[in-house]
């Protein structure tokens, strides 16, 4: 357990603190939150790639801690009526369709390895900018509502289609998998000597 996987961990921790703020209201905490698990976000990938504390766990928590984060904080919002529900449902049902297509192709002995498309890289941003532009304005008033406007249509076009470049990828990989071949069973040996059953003898008189 090294300082990235820690601040990972304390981003987790950080979700049902922001889901409870927003429940009650506490939209400027809720955004300082917000900030401060950006903040981690940053300072585990700076401190992983500049000291090479690269782990196998951190490979898997911080995409969790991640989608763990922004779910969380739409489908709240949402619930809240500060974001359409289509929107809402559009997220959570990309990471659903995303998650369900690696362990169909894990339970069909057809691994997948989901790589990060350019789209999926600016859709993510877009999530996040979204995110914290609505907690910004709920806890500040910043008068951006016109922005946000654009930005929920931008963020649920990216949504889709990163879903649908998804989905047509898994496609592909389905119909084109071909499993590794199986070793042949091993020869048996050239010239062995294969032992004749004993024939009976027969009794003295």
């Amino acid at each position: 357990m090294n300082i990235p996987n820690i601040l990972t961990l304390g981003r987790i921790v950080l979700v049902p603190l922001v889901i409870w703020l927003i429940i009650t209201h506490e939209m400027l905490a809720a955004f300082l939150v917000f900030l401060l698990a950006g903040l981690t976000d940053a300072a585990d990938g700076f401190l992983a790639k500049r000291y090479g504390w690269n782990t196998e766990l951190g490979a898997y928590l911080d995409p969790i801690a991640d989608k763990a984060l922004l779910v969380s904080i739409y489908v709240t919002l949402g619930l809240a009526d500060h974001l359409p529900v289509w929107l809402v449902i559009a997220v959570v049902s990309r990471d659903i369709l995303i998650v369900g297509a690696v362990v169909l192709s894990w339970m069909l002995s057809r691994p997948l390895s989901m790589q990060p498309l350019p789209i999926s890289k600016a859709n993510t941003f877009a999530q996040i900018v979204l995110a914290g532009l609505v907690l910004a304005e709920l806890g500040i008033g910043l008068g951006l509502k016109p922005v946000i406007s654009v930005l929920i249509w931008v963020t649920g076009t990216l949504t889709i289609v990163s879903a649908a470049a998804y989905f047509w990828g898994w496609l592909k990989h389905m119909a084109s998998y071909e499993p590794a071949p199986q070793p042949l069973p091993p020869r048996q040996r050239k010239g062995a000597r294969v032992d004749a059953p004993d024939r009976p003898r027969a009794r003295a008189s």
